[in-house]
């Protein structure tokens, strides 16, 4: 039987998980596996999640607007899922479908894989954004040892629920004009907003403040040197671009799904881009 998985999303064409997945299931030579976009309205994500074993998924991937959805109609989560209450990959185990989150695995593991010797544990990171994506990265640096992480958000009482929610032990919640408050002594900066997407309304941040030796980084891959990363590269910071915290947070799905632990390597890297390049 044809083990099949796919990746839920409204809308999801522009999703690049099946060109992911679809590649490390040729390399990989994993046979009998097929991966595919599923597009699912709101209102029929809850029920079609639970019925994945019924319409002959064995896993699948979750994207926007789906992951607290997803959390709300699964029983069983891993320790990370239920910490963020959001769920972007749906393995079936022993006991049934089980939700977990690879997001905030997949940002550190770019940063570890794009910037040699970069560690959590070198001073302060800062989040701009208190959205979904900056929950899941806040939750990971502070567990990757981070000593503190500083959150700067236009409304600071949207920021301060994060906080609260997350449980963060050493948190500081800015408002956007005390950004330069924020980078003072900082060793990484993060865009996790959607700024700068398609080259619009970029994170338009003074960086004057932060210090050289910081780490700039960027969610948003389209393009993949946002206007940020650009003018931390031209300042001299080290940069890294979003595209691979995509790819990496691709990688644990894989593996409990197929048994193999695909590698993030230059040549998929390249696969996507050429796609990106062509929409």
């Amino acid at each position: 039987m044809t083990r099949k998985i796919c990746v839920i999303g409204w809308p999801v064409a522009h999703s690049r998980s099946p060109l992911i997945h679809n590649h490390w299931i040729a390399e990989y030579r994993i046979p009998d596996a097929c991966y595919e976009p599923m597009a699912v309205k709101p209102e029929d994500a809850a029920a079609t999640i639970r019925d994945l074993p019924k319409l002959g998924f064995v896993g699948a991937n979750v994207t926007v607007p789906h992951k607290e959805t997803a959390f709300a109609a699964l029983d069983r989560h891993d320790a990370v899922a239920r910490r963020l209450k959001a769920v972007n990959t749906i393995v079936t185990t022993a006991k049934g479908l089980e939700g977990r989150n690879t997001d905030g695995y997949g940002f550190i593991a770019n940063l570890k894989d794009r910037a040699a010797g970069w560690s959590a544990d070198r001073g302060p990171a800062v989040l701009l954004g208190a959205g979904g994506a900056a929950r899941a990265i806040a939750a990971a640096l502070e567990d990757e040892g981070a000593p503190e992480i500083r959150i700067v958000n236009r409304t600071p009482a949207r920021a301060e629920a994060l906080v609260a929610d997350l449980g963060l032990k050493a948190a500081r919640i800015f408002a956007e004009a005390d950004t330069a408050a924020a980078l003072d002594g900082a060793s990484l900066l993060v865009n996790t907003t959607t700024l700068g997407m398609k080259g619009e309304n970029d994170a338009s941040v003074d960086l004057a403040p932060l210090p050289k030796s910081a780490l700039v980084t960027d969610i948003v891959y389209t393009p993949l040197e946002t206007g940020l990363l650009r003018r931390a590269r031209e300042a001299g910071h080290e940069i890294v671009d979003g595209l691979g915290m995509l790819l990496h947070q691709a990688v644990p799905g894989f593996e409990a799904w197929f048994g193999v632990r695909p590698e993030v390597t230059e040549k998929l890297r390249k696969l996507v881009l050429a796609d990106i390049a062509k929409h």
